[in-house]
């Protein structure tokens, strides 16, 4: 719709005061003109509004369609499970301590005890160097999985990230292929 060209006359409960000689009307009166005009297009926008969303279905929605919550509330969060093969408990360990402990590049652990991955893994696996040398494999292999052949190493991956954010993604990764790969 074209909007109106003619502009409403100025309010008449306001008191305007008296034209100036050149003929010019007075601030109060072109701002009480200004909102009669914007008053009417605003108005004529509101009817073309309301005629070109006429057709639309405006059909309630139920809430219960939209909001769903557990039928019995938990207080406290359930434990994680963890998976049930060796290599990929410790992955899932590893992961955990490293969020838990911070993200380090550099080296297995800095001075603050924030680990690095294979430092994460080193730490969780206790001392059992063939259960952490196959952690290190598969997660050597989640890296190549996803990043490309191009990954020469598990500590090289580590350290070339800016924070701990993708090694810990990967640990996780690596525990769920581990998981499937019965390891």
């Amino acid at each position: 719709m074209a909007a109106s060209s003619h502009t409403a006359p100025a309010r008449t409960d306001q008191q305007t005061s008296p034209a100036p000689a050149t003929g010019a009307l007075s601030l109060d009166a072109r701002l009480a003109a200004a909102e009669a005009a914007m008053t009417v297009r605003l108005d004529e926008a509101a009817v073309a509004h309301e005629v070109r969303t006429a057709h639309i279905d405006t059909t309630p929605v139920d809430l219960a369609d939209v909001i769903t919550v557990p039928l019995t509330p938990t207080l406290q969060p359930q434990p994680q499970q963890l998976p049930a093969t060796p290599v990929a408990a410790l992955l899932e360990r590893a992961r955990a301590r490293m969020e838990a402990d911070g993200w380090c590049a550099g080296a297995l652990t800095d001075d603050s005890g924030a680990v690095c991955l294979l430092g994460a893994i080193r730490k969780e696996a206790s001392g059992d160097r063939g259960l952490e040398a196959d952690a290190a494999s598969v997660v050597l292999d989640a890296i190549r999985r996803r990043f490309g052949d191009h990954v020469d190493s598990v500590p090289s991956f580590n350290d070339a990230h800016g924070s701990g954010r993708i090694p810990a993604r990967m640990l996780g990764e690596a525990a769920s292929m581990a998981d499937a790969q019965g390891r």
